[in-house]
């Protein structure tokens, strides 16, 4: 074939390293990090400590709410108690 110049090599190496290696950096698929004031950032943080708190309380009354529904399920005292039927009897 014919001679091929430096650049072309160079090239076609680099081609092959990125074809036989992983060691390239993924896609971004956010944007790129940014550099946050100190205001902005403790803003940021109060934000998502409010929304976290918010969340926990959700999932505390939740529980508790099928905890209580779970005990007044099971408190049926007239459920316990069999009361004869008076149509079995014949």
């Amino acid at each position: 074939g014919s001679p091929i110049t430096t650049e072309e090599r160079r090239l076609r190496d680099k081609k092959h390293l990125n074809e036989i290696t992983a060691a390239r950096l993924p896609p971004l698929h956010h944007s790129p990090t940014k550099l946050l004031s100190i205001e902005e950032s403790i803003a940021i943080q109060i934000q998502q400590k409010a929304a976290y708190e918010e969340m926990q309380a959700k999932l505390a009354a939740q529980r508790l709410g099928e905890r209580l529904s779970v005990k007044m399920l099971r408190f049926e005292p007239e459920g316990v108690l069999q009361y004869r039927d008076g149509r079995d009897e014949d």
